[in-house]
This record gives structure tokens, sequence and C-alpha cells, in this order.
């Protein structure tokens, strides 16, 4: 692992307690509290994943220059 992704991984993981904090206050059954919470997780690692590729493609692109 890249020592300059740890900040992202951990700010990406803090974010995503937020918006889990920020669910449960609403109160709703377990049910629908579970599928938000999985769409968040769906959303915040589809985000990394394409931040990921465009640092891959990024440096991949530089070593071809």
């Amino acid at each position: 692992m890249n020592p300059d992704l740890l900040l992202p991984i951990v700010t990406s993981l803090a974010w995503l307690i937020l918006a889990c904090v920020g669910l449960a206050s609403h109160r709703l059954k377990w049910g629908q509290m579970v599928k938000m919470a999985l769409a968040w997780m769906v959303i915040f690692l589809g985000l990394y994943v394409l931040i990921e590729w465009f640092m891959v493609a990024q440096g991949t692109a530089s070593d071809l220059v």
C-alpha cells in the first residue's frame, strides 16, 4: 500500500462514519438503515476505485512519456 493513500483512506472512512451517524439520527427501521448504509458504502467504495484507477492511469501515462 502506498503511504500517500493513507490519508485519503482514513478521511473516506471518517466521512463514512459521519454518514452512518447522520443516518442513525433519523431513527429508521433496521432494514431501511442497513440498505442506506450499504448504499453509502457503495458510493464511497466506487469513488475510491474511480480515484485509484485515475491515479494508476495517470502514473502509466507519465511512464510512457
